[in-house]
């Protein structure tokens, strides 16, 4: 079977070299394991296009060959040989089979391990997987890479990503993965004035990431690892490596994707002029086009100078970057400036290593008013954005005096961006130095101290004139605010390696301890009421402690066995509950290592995987839910004594027996590998219940001292598969073409969600425009959290929603609550992502299709002014633009909760395409590339985008189709 296999390749692999005789050699390529002959062996003379491959039978004859050549042998899952040529006619050559990529070291928390020898759902994605193109916020490089990981990137310039690994297991709790930067957790609640609190981390300055999955191999981070742990590793310099610099830039021009359907200037007047009632002498003479108005050509710049150099003990890589962001939407602007800096020093006779990681970032950001999106979809069409002479520094405005707008009016989209400035500028230093000490007398054991600070200040300001229509005061807006964020670590840990030869065992010991403090502070001044008002400043802060062991046994290379304990301590909980243990186990067994697939002529690589574990979750938005803590009153809510004003404090709500959500995981993964690697892969299934679920749910009046309270209530289930592969569908000495393939399954049911036990109790959830206090999804026991709820919507014969008319569930006769049911829901039943990347010798070209299948979006854009009313109804002499669906539905009022606005938003997305070519030369290596992202996207769906992870379409800053060309300098 093997030597059939490997035949068949030969059509795949055989390319013509040259054949001239002259000097000439043959032979045969064989296995040194089996002694079986491996056709499609590239031979070629180093330095040289002169080359050949071997045949059927293993064989090859290299002609034009010189005694002062050397040999280059390679393939696919086998090491490389290089034979200096010596006048032979014959040479037979035996190859090893590679274990590079089982052995491919990858990080696990407080240490590291082999890929072959991870228990746990582990993923590594390098340098050479990442999406190319203008990216500012480091996820955006991963992508569609991962199974079980779905990343919903934002839109504003500089803005961060939605991470969801597994989806998520939270209600009212931060659902986002732990992210770990070279050692260093960072805050997950994000840090104040930053888009992101991942744009300090230069993407152009990422070696890779390192997803852990599963509870066997997060449960190590205890009680923030419920939703994953993603670990970064930033570059470093090379040991004895002469001085390189490199110069790169990305030059970006971006327009927004699509624009919301509303009607234009003459739809709108039709309609106005045949709603009775109307006046439509209100209406305008234009022709605006309000969505064009506000958006623009986003250009940008990202440039990169990165020097480097290795000594014998010592290395540098210093990295400076600057990036210049617009936005779609006009004023709109981001800018980084960042100084990355890493030094290693090896002392000792390398025994001890020390490491200097330091990043520099300053941000400023100028925040466009994103309330323009939503005034843009519903201002008149018919009326012009200026008017001259207007008090409104010349902008039209719907008013009641020539100084005096409309209070219940949509403001000018234009005016909302022009007339507003807010500025602020973000110091930032994330550092952390890292010492890793091998015992001389003890070379098996090794001490590892890891120090680390994420420091951040803010600092802010906003203005809008008088003259502003959005201001409604008699004197300028202004608002300054401040803020600061700091994040001290300090952990170590022991580590003990040895092989037993006795017991024919790798064992692998780790214990430690760690110690990490959260703390911010933010304060402001702003205007309000025509006065300077100064609310109280806000300090708040937390900490975590924690002990920490792992053991990893390794039996006869073989059958593996892990285990890991940590236990925490969180000052958000009171002292009975501060302290949990997170405990796991996971086992492997190394097939591909038995003596009865020796032989094997299919598998290259076969592992089970299975594992359970427990982890936690703390990320709530208050430190001191547990405390009866109490707010002051701001200015203009004091109580009157006589002619005195005196503060108030209220009390807080609170619950005392707080404590975190703690999440179980079983997981079961096979990894595999065919054909010497051609083809590897790895499936995982996972089943994982959350306990003490976290959630803000109502109470009784006079149960505590508000209607709503964050409290240990419910539970989750979900239950996933993910699907990995990797192929390499031609490894040619020139040409290579590799497809990368992930595809996940998952479901997320509430399975307990009150303190009682009524079957029908649920709680409202998410919010929508077109009404006041309105919420079109709940949280009910066994149903996903973005489940619809809605009424069924009855439609005519010619299929059009009849209005009002909705289906009576329970048979009463008449349309009540009672009628509404849960239907459909906001997260995807899969998802998945499709990468091909194709080198053809300097020339190189990738691109990375996603999907998501089986998602709902709720088109509010639609059901909040898709119905006639809501233009030609309001309490004033102004009228709004209607959504285009109305002149399909002819609504006259709205319908807010019906099923019709629930629509189907598949979608498989080009999300980035990339062409690149390099130039080497004798000083200056040069490449040049071109990228696309957000190119189409093909979906069903009628609004702007399918992509939206709350499940809601409302006001959305519309997605970015970009052309990015790349220049890069190597000296």
């Amino acid at each position: 079977m093997k030597t059939l296999f490997k035949s068949s390749l030969i059509l795949l692999f055989m390319l013509p070299m040259s054949f001239f005789a002259q000097q000439s050699v043959s032979g045969s390529v064989t296995e040194s394991a089996t002694g079986l002959p491996i056709p499609g062996v590239n031979i070629i003379i180093k330095g040289t296009t002169n080359g050949t491959t071997t045949d059927f039978d293993g064989n090859y004859t290299l002609n034009n060959v010189s005694n002062s050549d050397v040999l280059v042998f390679s393939f696919l899952g086998f090491t490389t040989k290089e034979i200096a040529y010596q006048g032979q006619n014959t040479l037979n050559i035996q190859m090893d089979e590679s274990q590079a990529a089982l052995e491919e070291v990858v990080l696990i928390g407080y240490g590291s391990t082999s890929k072959q020898d991870a228990t746990g759902a582990v993923e590594k994605i390098d340098q050479e997987k990442f999406n190319q193109g203008a990216v500012i916020s480091p996820e955006q490089l991963i992508s569609g890479k991962s199974a079980g990981v779905r990343i919903t990137a934002g839109s504003e310039p500089g803005g961060g990503s939605e991470i969801r690994i597994r989806g998520g297991s939270s209600l009212s709790a931060n659902n986002s993965p732990l992210i770990v930067v070279d050692g260093i957790p960072l805050d997950q609640r994000g840090v104040q004035g930053v888009r992101s609190q991942l744009n300090a981390i230069n993407p152009n300055e990422i070696e890779d990431f390192v997803i852990l999955k599963d509870a066997a191999a997060t449960s190590i981070y205890g009680s923030r690892a419920s939703n994953g742990v993603i670990l970064i590793t930033t570059k470093k310099g090379n040991l004895g490596s002469d001085f390189a610099m490199t110069y790169d830039l990305k030059a970006s021009v971006g327009e927004v994707a699509g624009k919301v359907d509303v009607l234009n200037a003459a739809e709108f007047r039709n309609i106005v002029e045949n709603t009775p009632g109307t006046d439509p002498s209100l209406l305008g003479d234009a022709d605006t086009d309000w969505q064009d108005k506000i958006y623009q050509t986003a250009v940008g710049a990202i440039h990169n100078i990165t020097a480097q150099q290795g000594f014998e003990n010592f290395t540098y890589r210093v990295n400076l970057n600057h990036t210049d962001q617009q936005g779609v939407l006009k004023t709109d602007l981001y800018e980084r400036n960042a100084l990355n800096l890493t030094l290693t020093q090896n002392l000792f006779d390398n025994n001890l290593k020390i490491t200097l990681n330091s990043k520099g970032i300053l941000d400023k950001n100028h925040y466009a008013d994103q309330g323009a999106i939503g005034a843009a979809v519903a201002f008149d069409p018919t009326q012009n954005v200026y008017e001259p002479g207007s008090y409104f520094d010349g902008f039209f405005e719907f008013k009641t005096s020539p100084t005096q707008q409309q209070q219940q009016a949509t403001r000018n989209p234009v005016a909302l961006l022009l007339q507003r400035k807010n500025n602020s500028t973000s110091k930032r230093n994330i550092s952390n130095i890292n010492f890793d000490y091998r015992f001389s007398f003890l070379p098996e054991l090794k001490f590892n101290l890891n120090a680390g600070i994420d420091y951040a200040e803010l600092e802010g300001h906003e203005t809008r004139p008088v003259t502003s229509a959005a201001n409604n005061q008699d004197v300028d807006f202004e608002n300054n605010y401040y803020g600061l964020n700091r994040n001290t670590l300090l952990d170590f840990f022991f580590n003990y390696k040895k092989d037993v030869e006795a017991i024919n065992t790798n064992v692998d010991l780790t214990a430690g301890h760690s110690f990490q403090e959260y703390f911010i502070s933010s304060n402001s001044n702003y205007t309000q009421s025509n006065e300077l008002v100064f609310p109280f400043p806000v300090k708040d802060r937390n900490s975590l402690e924690s002990y920490f062991a792992r053991a990893s046994f390794d039996i006869a290379d073989k059958y593996l066995i892990s285990a890991s304990y940590r236990y925490d301590g969180s000052s958000r909980f009171n002292k009975d509950n501060r302290w949990s243990g997170f405990p796991s186990v996971s086992i492997g067994w190394k097939i591909m290592n038995e003596s009865f697939m020796e032989n094997s002529g299919v598998f290259s690589n076969l592992k089970l995987r299975a594992g359970y574990g427990v982890t936690g979750n703390q990320e709530i938005a208050s430190n001191y839910g547990y405390l009866g803590v109490y707010s002051p009153s701001l200015n203009g809510a004091n109580v009157q004594f006589g002619n005195n004003f005196i503060g108030t404090l209220r009390p807080e709500e609170f619950d005392e027996n707080l404590k975190w959500e703690e999440l179980q995981t079983y997981n079961a993964g096979l990894d595999f590998g065919f054909f010497q690697n051609r083809l590897t892969g790895s499936v995982d299934a996972y089943y994982r219940q959350t306990q003490d679920l976290l959630a803000t749910v109502p109470v009784p009046a006079g149960a505590n001292l508000s209607d709503l309270l964050t409290t240990n209530v419910g539970e989750t289930v979900s239950r996933g598969i993910e699907v990995g592969l990797d192929a390499a569908i031609i490894e040619k000495e020139d040409f290579n073409w590799n497809v990368n393939y992930n595809i996940t399954f998952q479901d997320l049911e509430v399975t307990k969600l009150s303190l009682g036990n009524d079957p029908n109790y649920f709680i409202p959830q998410g919010g929508i425009s077109g009404g006041v206090g309105n919420n079109i999804q709940l949280w009910k026991k066994g149903f996903d959290p973005s489940t619809f709820f809605v009424y069924r919507q009855v439609y005519n014969e010619a299929g059009q929603p009849i209005e009002g008319a909705y289906v009576d569930v329970n048979g009463d006769n008449q349309i009540t609550e009672a009628d509404k049911q849960a239907y459909k829901k906001g997260t995807p039943d899969f998802y998945m992502g499709l990468t091909n990347t194709l080198n053809y010798k300097n020339l190189d070209l990738s691109f990375t299709f996603r999907g998501n299948f089986g998602n709902y979006v709720y088109n509010n854009t639609q059901s909040g002014n898709g119905f006639v009313g809501a233009g030609t109804v309001t309490p004033q002499d102004y009228y709004s633009n209607l959504n285009a669906n109305v002149l399909e539905t002819n609504f006259q009022e709205n319908q807010l909760f019906s099923d019709y606005y629930v629509q189907r938003a598949d979608f498989v997305r080009l999300d980035n395409v990339s062409i690149g070519y390099l130039i080497p030369g004798e000083k200056v290596d040069f490449r040049a590339s071109l990228t696309g992202t957000n190119l189409f996207t093909i979906t069903d769906y009628d609004g702007l985008d399918p992509e939206i992870s709350s499940g809601i379409d409302n006001n959305f800053y519309p997605r970015i189709k970009n052309v990015v060309l790349g220049l890069n300098f190597a000296f």
